[in-house]
C-alpha cells in the first residue's frame, strides 16, 4: 500500500521542452478548429448549390461566427477571414440572384 499512496512528483523540464509540449497541444487544438471551419464552409457551399435562401443565410451566419472565433483565438489572421467572408458572401448573393 505504501507504493500506491506515494504522491506524484512534478517533473522539472527545460523551458524549451515545455514550449514544445505547449506548442504541440495548441497545434492540435488549432488543427481541430480549422477542420470545423472547413466543414462549415463546405456545408455552406452545398447549400448554395441546392438549398433555400433561409438555409443559406443560416449556414453563412454559422461560418461568420466560426471565423470570428478563429480571429479571437488567433487561428486565422484578420485579412484572411475578411477575404474568405467576402468571397462566400458573393457566392451566396450570386446564388440568390440566379
Amino acid at each position: 500500500m505504501a507504493k500506491e499512496e506515494a504522491k506524484k512528483v512534478k517533473v522539472k523540464r527545460p523551458t524549451a521542452l515545455k514550449r514544445d509540449i505547449q506548442n504541440e497541444k495548441k497545434r492540435a487544438i488549432n488543427h481541430s478548429f480549422k477542420a470545423t471551419v472547413r466543414t462549415a464552409v463546405r456545408k455552406l457551399e452545398s447549400q448554395v448549390k441546392a438549398g433555400s435562401a433561409e438555409s443559406r443565410q443560416e449556414a453563412l451566419s454559422q461560418v461568420y461566427s466560426l471565423m470570428d472565433q478563429a480571429i479571437a483565438k488567433g487561428v486565422y489572421k484578420k485579412n484572411k477571414v475578411a477575404r474568405s467572408k467576402a468571397r462566400l458572401t458573393a457566392k451566396v448573393i450570386a446564388a440568390s440572384n440566379a
